[in-house]
């Protein structure tokens, strides 16, 4: 009897075995076809300074569907219609969730904001109150006055420039935030106050460096087991960054709480923030909406609403610079719809649809982000026959698309043509324009992305007329995607000491340890050595620095581009405009300025 319950025991204690060893064995899965990777790196030597170029070269190589391995992480690339169609509709609550970064641990208060926070309960929320509150018809109409106001400030500013040479990414980027400041948090903060917790150019940098933060290339993403080292400095910026928006925020808050307290009964909520602070002490929400998420909402709606409608209005504008047939054909719409008697409404977008045809155009060619935010598979699936296992990232490149020759003919030209006389749709329904995204993590502020973009641009063409510096012609206006080497030398300078105010301060030197957090002084340093490997390299202080505030010293020479992009605008996700930093403009209508509509 005992040696047969020892024969049982050992017969289950070999089967556990054979089971454990059959679990541990590797499954031969159909993985996409991809190149091969290195130990350690994956793939990531194949990513050159523009990644969504690298990863549309590869695509051209491997098919619409593809695998990289980035670091530990599998990561499946779709570069065609049919595959955005799948990743972002067929199977898109599989694929509705984000891979945990850096950014979105440090810059979101832990994964708290729409963008970067995990699906499920909290983001079904955060949605719904985006869709159906922020962002609703009804309260989009109930700021209009707001863009109204902001746009014709900008263009009075414009008209006092005429003749003159200025930077138009910097005017366009401060309507954009001017509107969606008034929007989110009842005020301008670009206007210096002397209640004011930042100044405007503080502000400024802050919504910049959350920006590039938030598109960057952190190799602790990709490589855990090395996250702790922080190698390039971005982990720090990050946490450095979010502690002054935070008490940024805080303030907002406070403010916003005190008017609520002194109205009492009174109270109406007139921007969004407010709106937050209501849903927050609503007893009947799902999820409870606590202080730090009301404060990752609102720095969603900043930074969301700024940079990309100021970038794709500069594209548009590059463009038709560089046709001026465009721009005859825009201007004798405007005439013919509008009229020279006034300024152009939201409300007349629909009967322009040559100005929405260029709008719609650059947003095909130029994408604000090539490469939408990546997604997560949250189970093992099939895509097309191939198996795509629980954990990895997927990449779906808006770019690719965008030049695909099988929807688009010449897809490398700027013709908005192509869209007239056709019903166009980019929220979300063709998968050939997907400007906004597509799927349960679309942008929820798409509407109000159109409405900006087209507004500001129809009003810049119908209002003056453009060409570039009598020292350029259309073939000198650098049409690349990042700055690279179309870098001004006095712009050498401002840009370093922007980035040593930003990182040092103006109260001490830089030490040698400051250095991984500077990637701009690197760069300029490694152009001065691609340029002059063997002359010496001499210093001149032209004067001796009495204080950091009147900081002089050697003149930099050379164009920093190359080594920039490589090192710090490694834009996974976003990409930057041409750079238009001079254009000379006059107004059309020379007797009357054309600020106030005339009647």
């Amino acid at each position: 009897m005992d040696s047969l319950s020892s024969t049982y025991y050992a017969a289950a204690w070999l089967a556990t075995v054979a089971l454990l060893l059959l679990s541990l064995r590797p499954r031969h899965l159909n993985r996409p076809p991809g190149p091969k990777p290195w130990p350690i790196i994956g793939n990531l030597n194949l990513m050159g300074s523009l990644p969504h170029r690298s990863i549309h070269d590869l695509s051209q190589k491997y098919g619409e569907i593809m695998q990289l391995k980035f670091g530990s992480h599998n990561v499946v690339v779709g570069s065609s219609v049919e595959m955005a169609k799948v990743f972002l509709k067929t199977q898109d609550a599989n694929f509705a969730c984000r891979p945990k970064t850096a950014a979105g641990k440090h810059t979101t208060y832990n994964y708290s904001d729409m963008t970067w926070s995990p699906y499920g309960p909290y983001w079904r929320q955060a949605r719904k109150i985006c869709l159906m509150e922020l962002f609703s018809v009804k309260r989009l109409e109930s700021f209009e006055y707001i863009r109204v106001e902001e746009r014709n400030s900008m263009l009075k500013s414009i008209f006092e420039s005429a003749g003159k040479e200025f930077p138009l990414k910097d005017v366009l980027s401060t309507v954009s935030l001017n509107v969606i400041s008034r929007m989110v948090l009842g005020k301008r903060y670009l206007d210096k106050s002397e209640n004011s917790v930042v100044s405007p150019d503080e502000f400024k940098k802050m919504l910049d460096e959350l920006f590039l933060l938030n598109g960057v290339f952190n190799i602790g993403d990709s490589i855990p087991w090395i996250d702790f080292l922080d190698l390039q400095g971005y982990v720090k910026r990050m946490k450095a960054v979010s502690k002054k928006f935070d008490r940024f925020l805080e303030h907002v808050l406070d403010e916003h709480n005190g008017r609520r307290t002194a109205e009492g009964e009174k109270f109406v909520a007139t921007d969004m923030v407010d709106l937050l602070l209501q849903l927050a002490d609503d007893p009947n929400l799902d999820v409870k909406l606590e202080r730090h998420g009301v404060k990752a909402f609102t720095q969603d709606l900043l930074a969301g609403g700024t940079e990309s409608t100021a970038v794709t209005v500069e594209w548009a504008i590059a463009e038709i610079l560089k046709k001026p047939e465009i721009f005859k054909k825009a201007t004798e719409e405007l005439d013919r719809v509008i009229g020279k008697n006034r300024w152009v409404q939201e409300k007349d977008m629909p009967n322009l649809p040559y100005i929405a045809a260029i709008a719609i155009e650059a947003m095909r060619i130029h994408p604000v982000a090539p490469i939408l935010v990546p997604r997560r598979a949250r189970e093992d699936c099939k895509v097309a026959g191939y198996d795509i296992t629980e954990g990895t990232r997927v990449f779906v490149s808006v770019w690719t698309i965008g030049r695909d020759p099988k929807f688009w003919d010449k897809p490398e030209e700027f013709c908005p043509e192509r869209f007239i006389g056709k019903e166009v749709d980019v929220k979300g329904h063709d998968f050939k324009l997907l400007p906004f995204g597509a799927g349960r993590r679309m942008c929820p502020g798409y509407n109000l992305g159109l409405k900006v973009v087209q507004g500001t641009l129809a009003n810049l063409l119908h209002g003056f007329d453009w060409k570039l510096p009598n020292t350029m012609t259309k073939d000198d206006l650098n049409m690349d995607d990042l700055t690279k080497d179309n870098l001004d030398k006095p712009e050498i300078f401002e840009k370093a000491t922007e980035e040593l105010d930003w990182v040092i301060g103006k109260n001490r030197w830089v030490q040698e340890k400051d250095m991984p957090n500077l990637p701009y002084i690197e760069a300029i340093v490694f152009e001065v050595m691609l340029l002059h490997p063997v002359a010496q390299l001499v210093t001149t202080l032209t004067k001796e620095p009495k204080c950091l505030d009147n900081r002089e010293g050697p003149e930099v020479m050379g164009q920093t581009g190359r080594f920039l992009s490589r090192k710090i605008h490694w834009k996974g996700s976003r990409c930057q405009g041409p750079r238009l930093q001079i254009v000379t403009i006059w107004c059309r209508t020379k007797d009357v300025p054309r600020v106030q509509p005339r009647t």
